[in-house]
């Protein structure tokens, strides 16, 4: 049928042949209202079994069965030739001619190709998860959609049932065209994702090893909503990597209480998310700036919580905390008086719960740390690039520190040198770190110079820096920054070392008794 004077086309019969039937009978119903012969394919007219419902088997317009265990059902031109023909004259012509009968709208989706890897990603059988016939029929919908629709999701069903009841079972020309770029931006991600698989598992089957990033990699728009950007006046949308889904899969947040969250509300609970990681005890993680201000680990979440947020009571003002724990009521009073703008935990206690909703403007997130056993990647953005690199999991083992000062450090100096290295490849360089046992006491982070990450780690500290130790995530250029740590009584330190000027930094340390160690190796994070 011809579109009307308003570019509206009255449906008369649509083809449903789907793998994902979720609101497949209300949609169904929805168009059997209007009048609309419902034409489908054997599994999704089996489906359709309100007795109510009349549906016409596909069959019937092609002649013909599923041939070779059902890969070949739709390719048939008593399908493809009424979606595809012209509502012209000599187009309806043509159809009368060949026996066939227009169809007005195309409902199918795709047979579930990545959840049948994720399932089992050795499975053999993937090939057969592969659709041929949904994705011919949903370009060829989308390529007429000058007089066909076409329903690639069910998230668009109700759209479209709520516009048939608007305008007495029509579509407008601007569903169609919205529809059909839908349809293609699906049909382009199936295909890529289905590339991308291949290519992946080619070097492998040739028994040779994969590279460690993508050739190609599939952006998708995650369903977290943002409320801004870095600034109020800045839109913001949070993206997914689709695939290759292994590489930077996204963690399930759940935002229990609280405004959306907002750009840097994300960045900060990343970084105290990848921080409480560290540690296999139960830790807290203080962030302002996607930086740390304070981390304490301790035999319990609520003496943690009150050991990080002592380090900086002037940062904490309005901060970001997450733990490594479920968040129990009990463990909340080392929060009093502190302003937090987003708290993320593994869990909360019903009654924990219930005492955050006092804090009306506090934003209360369930989310899980990352796992320290799994690799994961991370991305930045510069210059239109986005850059993908590995996230910094390297651990200290014991031959990594290498004394370079006759000074050597206690056992538990050594075990807080371990503490305070693991936090500042937290922290924005340059980045220094005052820890004190397993809580930090000072930290000083995104200066342009080491001497200025040392002093303010030490003003931070006051009295607290001595006798603490520090950790730097790269080397000392110049010995004033070690200068500034002995005076302030600090009484070992861990560097990755490396300097021109590395006799001179370690003639101050040996001057001044501090026992220095050297990893051979930084933590920068820009």
């Amino acid at each position: 049928m011809a579109p009307d004077s308003d570019g509206r086309v009255a449906l008369r019969r649509a083809l449903l042949s789907v793998s994902d039937r979720t609101g497949l009978a209300e949609l169904a119903a929805a168009l059997s209202r209007h009048s609309v012969e419902l034409v489908a394919t054997s599994g999704t007219r089996a489906a359709l079994s309100d007795p109510g419902l009349r549906v016409r088997s596909a069959e019937d317009l092609t002649g013909v069965g599923a041939w070779f265990d059902g890969r070949v059902k739709t390719l048939h031109p008593g399908l493809l030739g009424g979606i595809l023909a012209p509502r012209t004259e000599a187009g309806d012509e043509e159809l009368q001619r060949r026996g066939l009968v227009p169809i007005d709208l195309v409902v199918v989706n795709f047979y579930p190709f990545a959840k049948k890897l994720r399932e089992d990603p050795s499975r053999t059988d993937r090939e057969d998860h592969i659709d041929i016939g949904g994705v011919t029929l949903a370009r060829a919908a989308a390529k007429n959609h000058r007089w066909v629709g076409v329903l690639t999701d069910p998230s668009d069903y109700s759209a479209v049932v709520q516009e048939l009841a608007d305008s007495q079972g029509a579509l407008s020309a601007a569903t169609r065209l919205r529809l059909a770029a839908l349809a293609f931006d699906r049909t382009s991600r199936y295909d890529r994702l289905i590339a991308e698989h291949l290519a992946a598992a080619a070097p492998t089957l040739a028994g040779t090893n994969g590279p460690p990033f993508p050739d190609r990699a599939t952006l998708l728009r995650d369903p977290l909503t943002l409320r801004y950007g870095e600034n109020p006046h800045q839109a913001t949308a949070p993206y997914a990597l689709e695939s290759p889904p292994e590489v930077l899969a996204p963690w399930p947040v759940d935002l229990l209480q609280g405004a959306s969250l907002s750009f840097t509300n994300l960045l900060d609970l990343d970084t105290a998310l990848g921080t409480v990681s560290e540690f296999p005890t139960p830790s807290a993680a203080v962030v302002k700036h996607a930086t740390p201000c304070g981390v304490a680990s301790d035999t319990t979440i609520g003496e943690a919580l009150a050991r990080a947020v002592a380090t900086d009571p002037v940062a904490r003002y309005g901060c970001v905390i997450a733990v490594n724990r479920p968040l129990e009521e009990e463990s909340l009073a080392a929060l009093h008086g502190v302003f937090v703008d987003v708290l993320g935990a593994p869990g909360y206690s019903a009654a924990a719960a219930t005492a955050l909703q006092r804090r009306a403007k506090a934003k209360v997130v369930r989310v899980d740390p990352p796992s320290v056993e799994r690799p994961r990647w991370e991305a930045h953005s510069a210059l239109g690039r986005v850059l993908l690199q590995e996230t910094d999991r390297r651990q200290l083992a014991p031959g990594d520190l290498r004394p370079v000062t006759t000074a050597r450090a206690t056992p538990q100096e050594l075990a807080s040198l371990d503490f305070a290295w693991r936090v500042v490849r937290h922290a924005k360089s340059n980045a220094i770190v005052l820890a004190d046992g397993t809580k930090t006491v000072g930290i000083g982070s995104g200066q342009p110079t080491r001497v200025k990450a040392v002093e303010l780690a030490v003003g931070v500290a006051g009295a607290r820096a001595s006798g603490s130790v520090l950790a730097s995530d790269a080397f000392f250029p110049f010995p004033d920054g070690v200068e500034v740590a002995a005076q302030a009584g600090i009484r070992a330190i861990v560097q990755p070392g490396g300097s021109l000027r590395d006799p001179e930094v370690i003639a101050v340390a040996e001057r001044h008794q501090i026992a220095m160690y050297c990893t051979g190796w930084r933590v920068f994070r820009h």
